[in-house]
């Protein structure tokens, strides 16, 4: 157990000195950096109920026109909570980037009431 906890925080230690952030790009490569290491497809999924109360006053918008703001932001909070799985997996492999990342968006549920967002990409190590 110990020896997992000491290789866990040499590759955090190695994460942290390679880059302060995770690079997350829709491209398959990064200019002016190399891949050195492809450590596998990494992946996100977040599914949200929508709230009966919002579905009420969005169909009211929908039928006057203009913006669901609500819907806007439940869409925005599922796309955060993906990304940062998909991140946090890429992390656990030891990257410090994730390359030809695809967001897809769906309506699942009864009458499409929950919304799902899924996000993948490649995993990678770049110098």
């Amino acid at each position: 157990m110990i020896l997992r906890l000491m290789e866990n925080n040499l590759s955090m230690m190695r994460y942290n000195l390679l880059e302060d952030k995770m690079i997350i790009s829709t491209t398959p490569s990064i200019e002016g950096k190399k891949a050195t290491k492809y450590l596998g497809l990494v992946t996100g999924e977040a599914i949200l109920g929508a709230n009966i109360f919002k579905d009420f006053f969005a169909g009211i918008r929908d039928i006057v026109g203009g913006r669901s703001e609500a819907y806007e932001k439940e869409l925005g909070k599922a796309r955060e909570i993906a990304v940062k799985e998909m991140e946090d997996r890429a992390q656990e492999l030891g990257a410090n980037a994730v390359l030809s990342v695809d967001l897809d968006y769906e309506t699942v549920g009864a009458q499409g009431s929950m919304l799902m967002v899924s996000v993948s990409g490649t995993a990678v190590l770049i110098e």
